[in-house]
C-alpha cells in the first residue's frame, strides 16, 4: 500500500509538470501565430532559462525571434560567462544594448528601483528602435504582489505603460490575442508556475543554470564579510542590490528539498522586499518595467 501511494505521488508530480509545460508551449505558439514581430527577455536566471528550454521545444529547437537583455553592466561575472556560453550553444539571436545611465532615472525612487528604471528606459528604447509588438517575460504570480495582477497576455499602451485595472479576463484557457492597433503586449508563459515548479523542471529537463544558485562558502563578497557561511542566491540581480542568503543547498536536489520547507521569501536577498520599495516597483511596472 505504501509503495502504491509513493508511486501515485510521483506520477501526479510528473503530470503536473507536463501540464505546465504543455500550457507554456501553447502560449508560445499562440503568441507567435497571432502577434507579429515579438521578442523575449532573457535575464539569464532560472525562470528565463526554463522559458528558453520550453520555447526551443515549442519551435523544434530554434527560437524564431530575438532574445533581449538590457545590460546595466552590473551583472555578476558568472552571469556574463553564462550568457557568452549559451548565446552560442543555443544559437540565439541576441540583442543586448547597454542601459541608459542612472542619472536619467527618477531621483525620488529607492536605489534598487532606480537600477530597475535603467532597464525600463533601455527596454523602451528597444521597443522604439525595433518596433516589437510583444515581449515575452518570465514572471510568475507567486514572486510578489504586483506580478499577481498580470495575465498571460497583458496589454500595454504604445509606450509600454500598464493599466492594472484594464486587464482582460482569461477563463477556461481562452486568451485575448486580438488587440487594437498601437497596443503593446507582454506575454507570460510561466505565470502559473511556482519557484518549486521551476526547480523541479530544471532537474527533470537538465537545464543549465548560473552556478550562483548553488550554495558555497562566502568569506567576503561585494564588501560584506560573511565569515565563511554557506550561502546561495535565490534570485539573481545586479551587484550592490542582490545578496546571497544562508543555505546548505549545494545541489539542485538540495534546493528542491529546501524549498519544500522554507519560509523565506524568494526575493529576500533583494532590498525591494520592503513595502515602500514594492510600491516603487508597482509604479515602475505601470510605467513599462519588465
Amino acid at each position: 500500500m505504501k509503495q502504491h501511494t509513493a508511486h501515485s505521488t510521483q506520477h501526479t508530480a510528473l503530470d503536473h509538470l507536463d501540464r505546465l509545460e504543455a500550457e507554456s508551449i501553447f502560449i508560445f505558439r499562440e503568441a507567435f501565430n497571432k502577434i507579429d514581430n515579438m521578442a523575449m527577455l532573457w535575464s539569464f536566471g532560472k525562470d528565463s532559462n526554463c522559458m528558453i528550454h520550453i520555447a526551443r521545444k515549442a519551435f523544434f529547437g530554434k527560437i524564431p525571434f530575438p532574445l533581449l537583455h538590457v545590460d546595466t553592466e552590473l551583472e555578476f561575472d558568472e552571469v556574463y560567462a553564462f550568457r557568452d556560453q549559451y548565446v552560442k550553444e543555443w544559437d540565439i539571436n541576441f540583442v543586448g544594448p547597454i542601459a541608459p545611465p542612472i542619472e536619467k532615472t527618477d531621483e525620488s525612487l529607492p536605489w534598487a528601483a532606480r537600477v530597475a528604471a535603467r532597464k525600463t528606459l533601455g527596454l523602451k528604447e528597444i521597443l522604439k528602435n525595433h518596433q516589437f509588438n510583444a515581449i515575452v517575460t518570465g514572471i510568475r504570480r507567486d514572486e510578489e504582489g504586483t506580478r499577481a495582477k498580470e495575465r498571460y497576455f497583458s496589454p500595454r499602451d504604445a509606450e509600454g505603460q500598464w493599466d492594472v485595472k484594464d486587464q482582460p479576463p482569461e477563463f477556461w484557457n481562452q486568451y485575448m490575442t486580438d488587440f487594437p492597433p498601437g497596443t503593446h503586449v507582454r506575454i507570460h508563459p510561466l505565470l502559473h508556475w511556482t519557484e518549486l515548479d521551476v526547480w523541479l523542471y530544471i532537474k527533470r529537463e537538465n537545464i543549465p543554470i548560473v552556478p550562483l544558485y548553488l550554495a558555497k562558502k562566502y568569506d567576503k563578497f561585494e564588501g560584506r564579510d560573511f565569515g565563511g557561511k554557506m550561502m546561495r542566491f535565490r534570485s539573481l540581480g545586479e551587484k550592490g542590490i542582490t545578496w546571497p542568503l544562508p543555505s546548505e543547498a549545494a545541489t539542485i536536489d538540495d534546493i528542491i528539498a529546501e524549498l519544500r520547507i522554507t519560509k523565506t521569501s524568494e526575493r529576500s536577498g533583494r532590498p525591494m522586499g520592503k513595502d515602500e520599495d514594492e510600491a516603487a516597483f508597482e509604479k515602475l511596472r505601470k510605467d513599462g518595467y519588465m
